[in-house]
């Protein structure tokens, strides 16, 4: 027999695919506390792996049996407490991953690479130190509605939904909270998520000029995948060691290791962002509850226009449902300095001349908003010049040769580009196929908005005489390094006379002077397949309006009124009548009132499964065997839970991989969850089967946000 002076069991980074169980074990010299990072050998390679557990006594195996030694540990970095191992534990188990794919993916990458005497010296080089704390914060007051919220934050256990107008300021709320939280206690952690890098800027700008002075200027950090990966291991070594008290970041920050965290706030809680659509495809939202119910925080939820599962989750107690909601709805429908929301105008397309993009309406209150000075933003929902390229004569399009999706014509610099799969070509002088040089862009991108406003505002001018200036902000003119902060100042600074752009400007950005919003293409999402396709678009809508109007001090000297125009064949659809009326109440209620009648969320819970393979019949093949096989094994929850065949997804092709998926729905989460563990075993027997030999790979994706 083999003895060892300690075994430990380690979770490493393995895909739930790969068949590796959950932990591996490894012999120590010496005892290792859970939680302590550490390097092993997996393989022929070092990696890095969490301990997870470890055997109180020696262990003993069979003769000839052997454990690879653990081959360095990470002693400068303190173990991972016991809450930050419960939240990825029970992040992989409910999201159906690995515990080490979760708990690995959760480190900054970084520290993965580093070998301990890189990492010891890296952390002997010289902090911040910090700030004098006899310094106090200058707050500005707080509204009625404000101060209402903060007193019910204070005085209640949570979770919060703070329902509140954009420009209703609660931001300041969220940061008078955090203020108290930190003076009350001085170990205390607070955990501040955006939906967007884009947001991070401006939210840290607010956040280090209200808590620097008081506490440091490494108090407050930053964590997303727009940092470097120096960055990002120095702001989580930071949060880790609870020098940094508040954390910004994205969702990944969620699994930030932060051992005092005592508030999470999640701002723009109903933004899709926050649901993860690689790997583990986990919300932050819903892990940002469960985190602060196990770790003793308040968590707050705001948003304009919260998503329909946490509207119904805080809904009051009434007559039929007199526990109501988990969540306490806080209200705040003014907005700051008494400013107006938009006035919201519909154009019905209808009646405009075919193909027109501006209608005469919309370009005259732009063309007057210019001329006085004023800033105007104008949203459409997609990047490029135009969506594809068409041949008049043959009927040729723009398809890229990789993915059931057009390439995108780029006309900026001549391009064709698939934004799924990356794929770039040079614009043809001619038709491929038949040779014709009659070939024209069909529809609109951002780029083509821009171009045209240049035409239609080139006599415009400005109250001081020069030319309209118009700027676009989207995924491609913000690539380089500083880009977008560049954009967003030409914009604060009044440079810009018109901005065009995609969702990127529609969220959470504080534009002083913008007093006209419109939409001038929508329509699209209206008729969508996916059931939260109206949900979606009325909150970007919201959220757009949103941006004018914020100065009430400025609209009030400008002696205007600030709009929203959005311009539609579908006027009167439900989505712009209480747009028109800025209720999302009553558009919450509609909304529920049919999820209910069909069944869908939040009145029941949903899973996908998706195979990818090289022919749509393999992936839809695996698909069919692996419903039959749960059938066949008569599995647990099959009472409750709804298999639906399976169907290609809309793009089903994507660099050459064919995707088809299956949803299943169950009125009982938990049934859905017992399901789904007892399935995963006979997801991976059933692969390794003969008759499924192209199937490249199969994910599991809990509370879908895209069916």
């Amino acid at each position: 027999m083999s003895i060892y002076s300690s075994i430990v069991h380690v979770a490493l980074q393995t895909p739930s695919h790969s068949g590796v169980g959950d932990l591996l074990s490894y012999a120590s010299e010496h005892p290792l506390p859970p939680g302590t990072l550490v390097r092993v050998p997996l393989g022929t390679r070092e990696v890095l792996g969490v301990v997870w557990d470890a055997d109180e006594a020696p262990g003993e195996l069979p003769d000839g049996a052997t454990l690879r030694p653990v081959a360095g540990v990470l002693d400068g970095v303190a173990p991972l407490d016991l809450p930050w191992r419960r939240l990825v534990a029970f992040a992989a188990r409910y999201y159906q991953r690995a515990l080490g794919e979760v708990a690995l993916a959760a480190l900054p990458p970084q520290l993965r690479d580093l070998r301990p005497e890189q990492l010891a010296r890296r952390l002997r080089r010289p902090v911040k130190g910090a700030a004098d704390t006899s310094d106090t914060i200058e707050n500005i007051a707080l509204t009625a509605e404000q101060e209402s919220a903060r007193v019910q934050i204070a005085a209640a256990k949570g979770p919060f939904l703070l329902f509140g107008s954009t420009g209703s300021g609660k931001t300041e709320v969220y940061l008078r909270c955090a203020q108290e939280m930190l003076e009350a206690d001085p170990t205390a952690q607070a955990l501040v998520m955006v939906p967007e890098i884009n947001l991070t800027p401006q939210l840290e700008e607010r956040f280090v000029g209200r808590f620097a002075p008081r506490f440091g200027p490494g108090a407050v950090v930053s964590l997303h995948s727009g940092m470097t990966n120096p960055q990002r291991l120095k702001s989580w070594l930071a949060a880790h060691s609870g020098s940094a008290r508040i954390v910004l970041g994205t969702r990944m920050a969620v699994f930030a290791s932060l051992p005092g965290l005592k508030l999470i706030v999640v701002d723009e809680e109903h933004d899709p962002s926050y649901k993860q659509q690689e790997g583990a495809r986990y919300s932050a939202r819903d892990l940002a509850i469960w985190r602060g119910r196990e770790q003793g925080a308040k968590v707050i939820l705001g948003s304009a226009t919260p998503s329909l599962e946490s509207w119904y989750a805080s809904r009051p107690p009434a007559a039929d449902d007199p526990e109501g909601g988990r969540y306490l709805r806080l209200h705040m429908p003014s907005r700051i300095g008494a400013g107006a929301l938009a006035r919201v105008r519909r154009v019905d397309m209808n009646q405009q001349p075919r193909r027109t993009v501006f209608s005469a309406p919309l370009l005259q209150a732009i063309t007057e908003r210019v001329a006085r000075g004023e800033q105007s933003m104008v949203l459409l929902n997609r990047r490029g010049y135009a969506p594809v390229l068409h041949c008049v004569d043959c009927g040729w399009k723009s398809d890229c040769p990789h993915c059931s999706a057009h390439q995108v014509f780029h006309k900026t610099d001549r391009t064709l580009r698939c934004h799924h799969c990356g794929y770039t070509v040079r614009v043809p002088f001619h038709c491929p196929t038949c040779g014709s040089p009659d070939i024209h862009p069909m529809g609109k991108g951002t780029e083509q908005l821009e171009e045209q406003l240049g035409a239609l505002l080139s006599e415009v001018l400005r109250p001081d005489r020069t030319p309209a200036r118009i700027a676009r902000i989207d995924a491609d003119t913000t690539k380089a390094k500083g880009a977008l902060e560049a954009q967003l100042a030409q914009v604060h600074s009044g440079e810009v006379d018109v901005l065009v752009g995609t969702q990127m400007i529609a969220k959470g950005h504080d534009f002083r002077r913008i007093t006209l919003v419109a939409a001038v293409q929508p329509d699209g999402a209206l008729f969508s397949s996916d059931f939260r396709a109206a949900e979606r678009l009325f909150a970007l809508l919201m959220q757009a309006a949103g941006r004018a109007g914020r100065d009430a001090a400025y609209m009030a000297a400008q002696g205007t009124q600030c709009e929203m125009w959005v311009q539609s064949f579908h006027p009167k659809h439900a989505v712009y009548e209480a747009l028109r009326t800025h209720d999302y109440p009553a558009f919450a209620a509609q909304q529920l009132k049919e999820r209910e009648e069909a069944a869908m969320p939040p009145f029941a819970y949903q899973a996908l499964v998706r195979a990818d393979a090289r022919t749509q019949d393999v992936a839809q093949r695996f698909l069919t065997a692996v419903t039959a096989a749960a059938h066949a094994a008569g599995l647990p929850g099959l009472d409750v839970v709804t298999l639906f065949p399976p169907v290609p997804l809309t793009i089903q092709r994507v660099a050459n991989v064919e995707r088809a998926q299956m949803l299943m729905e169950s009125s009982s989460r938990a049934a859905l969850q017992r399901f789904l563990a007892a399935w995963q075993p006979v997801l991976q027997t059933t692969r390794s089967q003969p008759e499924h030999k192209g199937l490249i790979r199969w994910l599991v994706d809990v509370d879908p946000l895209a069916i």
